[in-house]
């Protein structure tokens, strides 16, 4: 079976903990698409060019320990406004999203620009400062020095670089289910995702 599920989202909404645990459930393979322009924001980093950085990954950039920095997330908001590096990574993420067994990708432009014809979409959102807090609580535990006003300021000025970009900006889909997370708890915000999909794999056998 092939079946594609897109969630989309900004930094810290809960997007990737709801994308793990559907994949899981279903039994489909994940995709942290973000990781890509993460990895390649970290080579940027280091001083190799934009394109050539996307198009020289490989699966041990993506395990690398220091992709969740908020300088190596800054880079990747910087390299994602790129047209031709968007365009490097394009390719790899359409061949997983059909792959056989079904795949769940998340990321920012998944549902819009990536896999516009996804059988289930989702938009994960939350407040700016629930999810301000959610990232400074996850960088604090891995020992970063910073402070809450510093993780908001990050967070909103990278939404409005995702949001303002002339190229497949941050946006939800219009078929896209709206998952707010604000006052959700996991448990919940999973519950409504693979309720959503079970519901688009029944309309999709129909």
């Amino acid at each position: 079976m092939k079946f594609t599920v897109a969630i989309d989202g900004p930094a810290a909404a809960g997007k990737g903990t709801i994308a793990r645990a559907v994949a899981d459930h279903f039994g489909f393979a994940h995709l942290d698409t973000g990781l890509l322009y993460r990895a390649t924001g970290r080579k940027v980093l280091a001083g190799m060019d934009p394109v050539e950085a996307a198009e020289s990954l490989t699966p041990d950039d993506l395990r690398a320990p220091d992709l969740r920095s908020a300088e190596v997330a800054a880079a990747a908001s910087r390299v994602a406004a790129i047209p031709e590096l968007r365009a490097a990574l394009v390719d790899f993420q359409r061949r997983f999203a059909r792959r056989e067994g079904g795949a769940v990708l998340d990321g920012r432009d998944t549902g819009t620009v990536i896999c516009p014809e996804a059988e289930a979409k989702l938009y994960v959102t939350a407040s700016d400062e629930v999810r301000a807090r959610r990232r400074y609580d996850e960088l604090r535990a891995s020992g970063a020095e910073t402070t809450l006003d510093e993780v908001l300021a990050d967070l909103r000025a990278r939404d409005a670089r995702d949001a303002g970009r002339d190229v497949a900006p941050m946006r939800p889909a219009a078929d896209a289910l709206l998952l707010d997370t604000t006052d959700l708890s996991i448990d919940a915000a999973v519950a409504e995702a693979v309720a959503h999909i079970t519901k688009r794999i029944g309309q999709g056998r129909d």
